[in-house]
């Protein structure tokens, strides 16, 4: 089922819809210049993957960005998997150049964070490079907090209090 947000459409990928993005072909929307990304491409392949040694994690998997005006794909995002035993799942998410700028990804982001939440999931995880300034901000306007880095990466986190075993308060 497609998530929505204010001007965006968060459409979960099939297994066949990651193959055809693989093979270049559009899937049903159209595709915004630059799309897809190799981090896209990436994306749809770790889906793949998953589907394969683990079964398809949907709704845990991988999503692509559409502009609601034009249906236009800008980019993608998802989980790296279910989540772990303790509630815990990575995400990531990217768009094409001509889509920066315009606070997609921080809505993008947003939508997928109250979905996660709202599936019972007890955090959610990102990283990126240390001079991908846009990331971080993105992550932080999203309401994830940095918790640490290392010598190439910054992570970031956020935590809703034991959502698997029914709490629903926000971790300060």
């Amino acid at each position: 089922m497609d998530l929505e947000t204010d001007r965006l459409v968060l459409h979960p990928l099939s297994v066949t819809e990651a193959e055809m993005l693989i093979e270049g072909e559009p899937s049903g929307a159209g595709w915004a210049r630059g799309y897809p990304t190799d981090s896209d491409l990436a994306g749809a392949r770790r889906y793949l993957a998953t589907c394969v040694h683990a079964g398809d994690p949907r709704p845990f998997g991988a999503y692509e960005i559409r502009r609601r005006e034009d249906g236009l794909a800008i980019g993608g995002l998802g989980f790296h998997g279910d989540a772990d035993e303790n509630g815990t799942v990575t995400i990531g998410y990217g768009l094409v150049p001509s889509a920066r700028g315009k606070g997609y990804a921080t809505e993008a982001l947003r939508g997928l964070l109250a979905f996660a939440r709202a599936r019972g999931i007890s955090a959610v995880e990102g990283d990126t490079d240390h001079g991908n300034v846009a990331s971080q901000r993105v992550m932080t306007a999203a309401g994830m907090e940095f918790v640490g880095a290392d010598d190439r990466t910054r992570y970031y986190r956020i935590t809703w209090e034991n959502r698997l075993h029914g709490g629903n308060t926000v971790q300060a």
